[in-house]
């Protein structure tokens, strides 16, 4: 009997775990201001119904052109990073990145701006 308790104690850890890392990773304030003094706008999210797949979306408020990309961090899986978006100014897209199968899903969601 303890060893069934035992169990279902350790999968209630690691579900408490998994979605604070989850959560913990939906947003990205540390690099919204550096990302705001350039004059680009983004946000990082995780996919609503896959929490293995982070998300980068940036407006260029610039008069330039500016390219960017998502940084992904991967809970127990080699980090991951999306493709190289370019944007004019005044457009938004997305760049996106999906951490491997055995990993324990997005821990954080941050990009690159060149």
């Amino acid at each position: 009997m303890d060893r069934r308790k035992n169990i279902v104690t350790a999968g209630l850890a690691t579900l408490v775990s998994a979605l604070a890392l989850t959560v913990g990773g939906v947003a990205a304030p540390a690099q919204a201001a550096p990302s705001a003094r350039l004059g680009v706008d983004c946000d990082g999210r995780v996919h609503h119904n896959n929490p293995d797949h982070g998300i980068v979306g940036c407006k260029n408020n610039t008069a330039g052109t500016i390219t960017f990309r998502a940084e992904i961090v991967c809970g127990r899986a080699p980090d991951v990073s999306g493709q190289w978006v370019t944007l004019r100014p005044g457009q938004y897209g997305e760049s996106s990145g999906v951490c491997a199968f055995y990993s324990s899903g997005v821990g954080s969601v941050g990009w690159t701006i060149k």
